[in-house]
């Protein structure tokens, strides 16, 4: 196994400023929190999630719904595909039905999660729009699909692996780059 070089992209105070910045670019694009519902993609989305409706509510005063979208059951490497899903897989606290769903991701590379996540949304009711906040946006799109919201535009090799840590989850904040190692040139 290569040793890996990591470089840190973005540390807590980074993460808690692009947060802070996509809820103000959400506000200025729907005028205002009505109607909003933030859905995080289970596992490392739900957090952001929860992080972002929480500077939502903070900026507008109000509440924001906030949930989370269990995509295992939509996602194409996995057969055979459901009919129903239930709410017991996934955690929407309201009706979405002709809601403006903020979809959340700490990282956004091919987009098959986002697909297989809008999939999952659209079985649970029908929104009058979906848009996509990420904290990361790799690149590498296998599918046209593109997110409204990025924190961080981080382009990589697909060699690299970007891991977001987050304080719920690994008790600390930060964005890591993990590069292949260079091997040592041989000798003739």
């Amino acid at each position: 196994m290569s040793e890996r070089e990591e470089v840190v992209v973005m540390d807590a105070e980074d993460m808690r400023r692009a947060i802070t910045r996509i809820a103000h670019e959400i506000l200025e694009r729907n005028k205002g929190a009505r109607d909003l519902v933030v859905i995080g993609i289970q596992r490392r989305g739900v957090p952001v999630a929860r992080r972002l409706a929480l500077a939502l509510s903070q900026i507008e005063g109000t509440g924001i719904p906030c949930g989370s979208i269990d995509i295992t059951p939509f996602r194409d490497d996995i057969r055979p595909r459901p009919t129903t899903l239930t709410r017991s897989q996934s955690e929407v606290p309201v009706d979405i039905n002709g809601k403006r769903v903020i979809l959340v991701d700490e990282v956004i590379q091919t987009g098959r999660t986002v697909r297989a996540a809008m999939d999952a949304i659209m079985h649970i009711g029908r929104p009058a729009c979906i848009q996509l906040a990420v904290l990361i946006d790799r690149g590498h799109r296998e599918l046209p699909i593109r997110p409204d919201y990025v924190g961080k535009n981080l382009p990589t090799s697909r060699a690299e692996f970007v891991l977001v840590e987050l304080m719920e989850l690994e008790g600390r904040d930060r964005v890591v780059l993990r590069k292949p190692r260079e091997a040592p040139a041989k000798l003739p």
